[in-house]
């Protein structure tokens, strides 16, 4: 079922790129000043017809060169980009399951180059990883060969659906991930030099690989960008299934499933995870009391426990891990009630979130800072707080002794108004000149940034420590990134505001 090797005119400019030999055959990339791009290699068969609910079957080997200019197909189907912070352009195709690679040593077995795998975000309902912010030039440029990869997404990779394998979308990584270790070399990199990386559900999809047991052997460390925990229960996800199959019409096992097309799924998923209540704030009262709809589901099988309790338990503990957040992930999105909610007191607002009385009243008083911009900044950040950055201190606290490093990411964007969701990834691979970057920082975005969050990206990936004081010697040591000049880099409690969460 793979597609066909792509024979071109030998005077193509296309056909000067570089040519690497993989297991299943050859690619031809492309150069790109001193590095080389191969896109759209296929990791897996395409998973349509009878490989739709199957767990990923490793791509069948071509014959000829096949070519990889071009980016692959997306499991992402929707046109995104106008409601998206981050651009991650929908590409059509079967052929969904494929990397992206860049490198500045194609084809050099021996130059064992530390390598980067980074895993998109979206909810575990959009993204792609053909987001030009992705393009991993300027860690080719530092030395680092860089991997993206794509997910089957929505209920197709996570949802529930009897008679198929569970986590189909988690499989996917897996696979991606055992493909890097087989052919990472070809492209000059160290296959036991793998750090994975993602940021929002690519932060949580990596913090779950982490946790996972079967996933150990294929990485050597772990940098969590506002990671957003799946481990969605199984009867939550039995659940949801049944809504859709009667939304659908079909019985909620595989057979029934599998007569609804595809893009009808994409129409009901939202609708069968959705709260049935008028009130605006439902949807964030079930994602706080919830968590996310889609996701890694604890199956028993890849997932035995959540993944904080295997954390605690010691898995992963080898594996340094970095793992930060930006202070004010979702406020932006409670800036539209901010006249609504000009003369609400932050601890009526509040107390549809928060019930417990006295952990209120302690998060109010250590957010006072936060209070005096408003009512909605507070529940902005409350809901920041309950997803990303209380999960931050559980998970640093989970580790214990072993190897872990903290960061926060204060910038505010001139744009946005706040240091927001997605703000820190073009500073991150150190592209602040890509496509609509300005869109979500501005015309004139801090290089000196860039360039610090970069290099302790870089830092890590290399030698597997970034550059500051870890969290796992001096429990709270905070890493700020873009924050007031004048208070230091370095805070002894940096998210002490957080604590009565957690």
């Amino acid at each position: 079922m793979s597609d066909p090797a792509i024979d071109v005119d030998a005077t193509d400019p296309a056909t000067t790129g570089p040519v690497v030999r993989i297991d299943a055959g050859d690619v031809r990339g492309v150069w790109r000043e001193s590095s080389a791009a191969f896109l759209g290699i296929p990791f897996a068969e395409p998973p349509v017809g009878p490989l739709r609910f199957e767990a990923p079957v490793p791509v069948a080997p071509w014959e000829g060169v096949r070519e990889a200019t071009r980016l692959g197909a997306t499991p992402q189907r929707k046109q995104l980009a106008e409601i998206t912070l981050i651009p991650e352009p929908s590409i059509p195709g079967d052929s969904t399951l494929n990397v992206n690679v860049s490198t500045p040593a194609p084809g050099e077995p021996g130059a064992s180059l530390p390598v980067l795998v980074y895993i998109h975000g979206g909810g575990y309902t959009a993204g792609s990883p053909a987001s030009p912010w992705y393009d991993g030039r300027a860690f080719n440029r530092d030395g680092v060969v860089t991997v993206s990869l794509s997910y089957r997404l929505g209920f197709d990779g996570f949802g529930y659906i009897e008679g198929a394998p569970s986590n189909r979308g988690v499989r996917d990584w897996l696979l991606a991930l055992d493909w890097v270790q087989r052919n990472i070399a070809a492209f000059g990199g160290d296959p036991a030099q793998v750090t994975i990386a993602g940021q929002s559900a690519g932060g949580g999809a990596v913090l779950t690989l982490l946790g996972m047991p079967a996933a150990q052997h294929l990485f050597r460390a772990v940098w969590s960008l506002s990671g957003a925990l799946g481990d969605v229960t199984e009867a939550r996800a039995k659940g949801i299934a049944q809504n859709l199959a009667r939304l659908a019409g079909v019985e909620a096992d595989r057979g029934g499933f599998a007569t609804v097309p595809e893009a009808r799924i994409l129409e009901l998923q939202d609708k069968a995870t959705n709260p049935d209540d008028l009130d605006p704030m439902a949807g964030v009262n079930a994602m706080l009391s919830e968590g996310l709809p889609w996701g890694p589901m604890i199956d028993g099988d890849l997932l035995a426990q959540s993944t904080l309790d295997s954390l605690r338990s010691g898995v992963g503990s080898d594996k340094p891990l970095v793992l930060g957040s930006n202070d004010d992930e979702f406020t932006m999105a409670t800036d539209s009630a901010k006249n609504k909610l000009r003369f609400v007191p932050a601890g009526i607002a509040l107390a549809k979130l928060l019930a417990d009385k006295a952990r209120r009243k302690a998060y109010l008083a250590a957010n006072a800072p936060q209070r005096r911009k408003g009512t909605a900044a507070v529940l902005g950040r409350f809901v920041t707080d309950s997803v990303f950055r209380a999960p931050v201190v559980r998970i640093a606290d989970a580790r214990a002794a072993h190897p872990t490093w903290v960061y926060r990411f204060s910038w505010v964007s001139p744009k946005l108004g706040w240091a927001a969701h997605c703000l820190d990834v073009p500073f991150w691979f150190d592209c602040l000149d890509a496509e609509k970057v300005d869109f979500i920082a501005g015309d004139n975005p801090p290089q000196s940034l860039a360039t610090a969050l970069h290099a302790a990206a870089v830092a890590f990936v290399r030698e597997g420590a970034p550059g500051w004081r870890p969290w796992s010697e001096a429990e709270g040591a905070t890493r700020v990134f873009g924050g007031d000049p004048a208070s230091p880099d370095l805070l002894p409690d940096g998210y002490a505001s957080v604590r009565a969460l957690v």
